[in-house]
């Protein structure tokens, strides 16, 4: 796939290396197997770190972060523009919680599409 599992940038147009997630942390005891790790770019894996839930806006609620092993990416969220937005108190929660809408990383998004190479095609909404 070669992309963030979070916030879909691949891994090429990223100067500093992705690295492996545990969705649910050794320390909320996620084990290290394959059904519990992810591929993160630097920025997402940083700002995650050993989080699971965060505090919904909306809802007032304690909610879970998205899970790439359990969660399918565009129940959750959309595109707009360079803007990720939460569909669901998940991705509400995921953005804020992994930051992904900071300034920087949406100038960089705005780049990337503007060159037409972002966002992956898979994470756009079906036609009709």
């Amino acid at each position: 796939m070669g992309r963030c599992e979070y916030c879909r940038m691949p891994h090429e147009f990223d100067d500093l290396d992705f690295e492996v997630d545990h969705v649910v942390a050794i320390q909320h005891r996620g084990a290290t197997s394959e059904d519990n790790l992810a591929l993160a770019c630097f920025a997402c894996n940083r700002h995650k770190g050993p989080n699971i839930a965060g505090l919904d806006d909306v809802t007032s609620e304690i909610v879970r972060l998205y899970n790439p092993r359990a969660d399918r990416w565009n129940d959750h969220f959309r595109w707009h523009g360079a803007n990720l937005e939460g569909l669901t108190a998940i991705g509400r929660v995921t953005l804020h919680v992994l930051s992904i809408n900071l300034d920087y990383r949406v100038a960089f998004r705005r780049n990337l599409i503007e060159e037409g190479l972002f966002p992956p095609s898979d994470t756009l909404p079906k036609p009709g």
